[in-house]
């Protein structure tokens, strides 16, 4: 009787001993040299990690610096020290790949996580999520303004970057998850827990007929390929954003300039990045606000959407554009009082190509909204003007990009009345280049209004169409009026279709959401349908679209 009841004590007590285990320790080595302009984001969300502070030790190791790098350090460190929320916190000035092969090989964590300063982590979940995939090496998918990021896709037989197919797949999230790839850089979380990570180093001599260069990132590629050990890269979220690095003929000023660019890119699917305020004296300052050479640039704003009217004025600020607010006409507040006042009718026969409905309330919003700015236009007597929407994705580069467009247009003032900056093009757009130019095409039938140039001859143009008493939405009508609408029944309402259209190839701003994504809200499709009374001026038709391709939208 005593032999079974012993086991059973002996497991009862064992279980009473047993609560809930800690998170796993992690040294955190950052790695500083001349980054007093990204430190201030950087170290913002370093700090709100969601990862309890009492299980990181955290290492700065700085160099070289010709900033105030080192200040900025000192001071962010006296701030959080007295705060004794870390386990510890080590300083230190040393070589590069010396101190990360100290690291590997004597720290007592549980994890090791390299770290560059040029990272912005807006996934603050991002630590506990690469702890939990069990993985020896991995690392966050970390894109860029362009096509840079923390991972090779490939290794070229002389161990240097080679550009493969997988790259893009991983990259533009064709494929979802962690995926097996030659390197890692830059944000990489390396588990001790592991016999294996013994063999990682990033030093050759340790590393038997060492035959690749003497790179640090690159010994350590080879460190774990040469040994068997994977390295990973994860993409299921987005885990934050890295800087370009500067070619080696640029200077410190040109790191502003994409940091400026960065930050405006992160407000694409994140909220901006808010430094915290005890780097106040140390933040570049912002360009002084410009019209850019332009009579206005407008903003269209519904009020209702106050988030996206804070996200562009962040932008704004960072890109130096001084804008005006222009207020939406918010199709949830239209009703038949509005349309009488208005005259507004549905053109006859209209049936939106792609779902086969009449006109929604907030596309009459939506035209109504660009409407009333053309009529303001010519109120204004404005010569040549930008309109923007508040859904909108810059280009990297935006600035610069426009300046060099709007000269051009300026030389060529004559030969267009509406330019594009973005738009969503059809598929079988037939769009050849504007002769004597590399950046402008004779735009073809396309959707969306997302960003456009226009004059005050367009403005014209467009007001004296008379489009209420035969509405379409205004991205159907802006077609119609350059004259290369598919759709002959409808173009046959509107005589005078003399608008001069372009756009700007490539373009220079983009949706920050399209439909079906994470994030992506309707201010159109999620409005009601009223029963227009048609225009009589033609009988009603049928929509004789053609070619029958360009009827759905989604096809464009």
């Amino acid at each position: 009787m005593m032999v079974l009841v012993l086991p059973v004590l002996l497991v009862l007590q064992i279980l009473s001993c047993t609560g809930t285990l800690k998170p796993p320790t992690v040294f955190i080595s950052v790695l500083v040299r001349n980054k007093e302009h990204t430190l201030p984001y950087f170290l913002t969300q370093l700090y709100n990690l969601d990862y309890p502070k009492n299980r990181i030790v955290l290492h700065i190791r700085t160099q070289n610096n010709e900033d105030r790098s080192l200040e900025l350090l000192n001071m962010w460190l006296e701030s959080i020290i007295e705060k004794k929320e870390y386990h510890n916190i080590i300083k230190k000035r040393c070589e590069c790949m010396n101190i990360k092969e100290f690291l590997i090989r004597f720290s007592l964590a549980d994890f090791f996580w390299s770290l560059d300063s040029d990272v912005f982590l807006t996934d603050l979940s991002v630590l506990s999520f690469l702890v939990n995939q069990n993985l020896t090496v991995v690392a966050p998918m970390l894109p860029s303004i362009g096509r840079y990021s923390n991972f090779w896709g490939g290794m070229s037989e002389s161990y240097y970057y080679e550009r493969v197919p997988l790259y893009s797949t991983i990259l533009d999230r064709k494929e979802v998850g962690c995926f097996e790839v030659p390197m890692v850089h830059s944000s990489v979380l390396v588990s001790l827990r592991q016999e294996e990570a013994d063999l990682i180093s990033y030093t050759p001599e340790d590393i038997k007929d060492y035959p690749g260069p003497h790179d640090d990132i690159i010994v350590f590629a080879l460190s774990c390929s040469l040994n068997g050990i994977p390295m990973h890269v994860c993409n299921q979220k987005e885990f934050g954003i890295i800087m370009l690095p500067l070619d080696d003929d640029q200077k410190l000023s040109d790191d502003l300039i994409t940091l400026q660019n960065t930050l405006v890119e992160v407000t694409v699917k994140n909220p901006p990045l808010i430094p915290d305020s005890i780097f106040h004296r140390f933040l570049p300052s912002a360009p002084e606000p410009s019209k850019l050479g332009l009579d206005e640039i407008y903003m269209i704003n519904l009020e209702r959407r106050k988030d996206r009217k804070e996200r562009m004025e962040y932008n704004f600020r960072l890109l130096g554009i001084d804008y005006r607010l222009f207020p939406a006409m918010d199709g949830a507040n239209i009703g038949p009082e509005y349309l009488a006042k208005h005259g507004i009718k549905m053109l006859p026969g209209f049936s939106e190509p792609y779902h086969g409905r009449p006109l929604k309330m907030g596309e009459i919003g939506c035209f109504m909204s660009h409407y009333n700015l053309w009529q303001d236009i010519l109120e204004k007597n404005h010569d040549m003007v930008l309109i923007l929407e508040d859904d909108i994705r810059f280009e990297p580069y935006f600035i610069s990009k426009l300046q060099k467009l709007l000269k051009e247009l300026k030389e060529r003032r004559n030969e267009w009345d509406l330019t594009f900056l973005g738009r969503k093009r059809s598929k079988n757009a037939k769009e050849p280049w504007l002769s004597g130019s590399d950046q402008l095409v004779q735009v073809d039938y396309t959707y969306w209004t997302l960003a456009y140039l226009l004059t005050k001859e367009g403005a014209r143009r467009l007001v004296q169409g008379n489009p209420l008493d035969k509405m379409v939405p205004v991205d159907e009508y802006l077609p119609i009026m350059y004259d290369r609408h598919p759709n002959s029944t409808w173009k046959s309402y509107f005589t005078n279709r003399d608008l001069k259209g372009l756009s700007v190839e490539p373009l220079l701003v983009y949706p920050t959401h399209y439909t079906g994504e994470p994030g992506y809200i309707s201010d159109t499709e999620g409005t009601s349908i009223i029963e227009l009374p048609t225009s009589s001026n033609h009988s009603t038709s049928s929509n004789n679209c053609q070619p029958p391709e360009k009827c759905s939208k989604d096809e464009l």
